[in-house]
């Protein structure tokens, strides 16, 4: 059981210091609404891949298909435009003028956070990418699956990256609060763009590779 749990840890790891789209926008969420509003954007994030994780185990053989065949060129151009879209709309959206409590906290309704874990969810949810690599990490664990009475030793190592997983986003969410003070207005702009640029290139990266392959 140690053995699992190191090595889910790595793995949580290795795959929360791998830069994503998502990652910007959780510390800018961070930086601009504070803690509590990324964390409800993270957890929409976390429920998105678990969300993957149960189709990628439960229908194993499906996905597995899918992720074979040419079906996983049409997920890749349409998470592409979707991105691409998404990216635009960042880029020339105005920062909105957040008010902030004596602490600090920024003053948002439960719909608020709501929506945010909406986003959260949906954001990962459309990238394709996702579903290829938490099936990579089923197929890892399944390898090492030790016996059969066992059954549940992949599900104790998905729980253990899930956590690891979460656990350094809440060190990035609040080691970007620590910047907020020296946010200006024009830095908002600036991150706007910068993440509309990152989002667009990730989509136009992922739509060529799902065209390039259907033409």
């Amino acid at each position: 059981m140690v053995e699992l749990i190191i090595k889910g840890i790595v793995t949580g790891f290795i795959l929360t210091i791998m830069i994503g789209p998502v990652f910007f926008v959780l510390l800018e969420t961070s930086i601009r609404k504070g803690v509590r509003a990324a964390i409800a954007f993270d957890l929409g994030v976390l429920l998105s891949d678990v969300f993957y994780i149960l189709i990628a185990y439960v229908f194993y053989s499906e996905v597995s298909a899918i992720l074979s065949g040419e079906k996983q060129d049409v997920m890749k151009l349409a998470g592409g435009i979707l991105f691409i879209i998404y990216g635009a709309t960042t880029f020339f959206k105005k920062p909105k003028e957040v008010k902030v409590n004596e602490e600090g906290n920024t003053l948002q309704s439960p719909k608020d956070f709501i929506l945010l874990g909406l986003k959260g969810f949906l954001l990962n949810f459309a990238n394709p990418l996702v579903i290829f690599y938490w099936f990579s990490v089923i197929t890892l664990g399944a390898k090492n699956e030790p016996h059969e009475e066992h059954r549940f030793y992949i599900l104790y190592f998905l729980l253990t990256i899930l956590i690891t997983f979460f656990s350094f986003d809440l060190l990035k969410i609040l080691g970007a609060k620590l910047l907020r003070p020296l946010i200006t207005e024009k830095i908002l702009i600036a991150l706007n763009h910068f993440i509309g640029i990152i989002f667009a290139m990730f989509g136009v990266f992922l739509a060529i590779q799902g065209a390039l392959v259907l033409m």
